[in-house]
């Protein structure tokens, strides 16, 4: 089994600090195998802004899969937008904008979707596609697949806007039914999620598990308390462990747990009959 603590929406710039300490000391309590953090390191891509996220992601363990979000680059300043997009993401926190970690059981990739010639919208391009079945090619087929990205490849239920969803999706979705990925991880709607692939990619005989995570620690929470994820994964089952904010204990709490299962390449939620079965 791998654990993956799933951070995302972090917002340095619009932080509710007294969130930082607890979510830091319940990460090391978990002792996950890798922390993912699903891009929207800060509010408006500013020096301080970075330099504060950083210094408070090297208090996280490791290994850390990061990737950038929309916010990560900046809005207002036009020559910096477009000719350095991501430039003080890269000096503060890594200049690797598609990060992986493999090891015997479990391959993270992270995959750059933020662009500079919109203004939240993000998009994955056909190298980042080619890159991601040349990783996975001749993994072991125990491997539990990973793919990492800040704009999600499905809304959760009440979203409806589809541009929020990453561009190139299908085209992406088409090449990851045949490297075999299992689980899509995504934030940018500060909205919590779990379910499959199935219903808006009809790919025969595939449908990958989507979990969706919360903004962990931004006061721009949008409805939902701030929020992250535990993810556990074996080759043929995964728990999703959802973790929110208790602002009366001031500390974060086990929400939910939802299970999935894979039977063939189609991951799906345990129902109520499997339970009963003990599956």
């Amino acid at each position: 089994m791998r654990t993956l603590v799933h951070l995302s929406d972090l917002h340095f710039g619009r932080v509710d600090p007294e969130l930082l300490d607890p979510l830091r000391d319940l990460v090391h309590k978990i002792a996950p195998t890798v922390v993912v953090v699903s891009g929207d390191l800060t509010q408006r891509a500013k020096s301080e802004q970075f330099e504060e996220a950083k210094a408070w992601l090297d208090t996280l363990p490791g290994p850390q899969i990061i990737v950038p979000g929309n916010h990560d680059i900046s809005l207002y300043n036009v020559f910096r937008r477009f000719v350095l997009p991501l430039d003080r993401y890269k000096r503060y926190i890594t200049d690797d904008l598609d990060p992986v970690y493999i090891d015997e059981e479990v391959a993270v990739l992270g995959v750059n979707t933020a662009r500079s010639l919109t203004i939240k919208d993000g998009r994955v391009n056909k190298e980042q596609v080619a890159k991601i079945r040349e990783t996975l090619a001749g993994l072991p087929k125990e491997v539990v697949r990973v793919v990492v990205t800040h704009h999600p490849f499905e809304l959760p239920e009440g979203c409806t806007e589809e541009d929020d969803l990453v561009d190139r999706a299908h085209m992406a979705m088409d090449a990851f039914a045949e490297s075999g990925v299992d689980l899509l991880m995504a934030g940018h709607l500060h909205k919590s999620h779990a379910g499959n692939t199935m219903a808006r990619y009809k790919i025969s005989e595939y449908a990958a598990l989507v979990v969706q995570a919360g903004t962990a620690t931004s006061t721009r929470g949008r409805g939902e308390v701030n929020s992250f994820n535990v993810i556990r994964t074996e080759p043929s089952r995964i728990e999703v462990d959802r973790y929110g904010w208790d602002s009366v204990h001031k500390q974060f709490q086990l929400l939910a747990t939802e299970k999935f299962i894979r039977s063939g390449n189609i991951w799906a939620e345990v129902n109520e009959g499997m339970l009963a079965a003990g599956i």
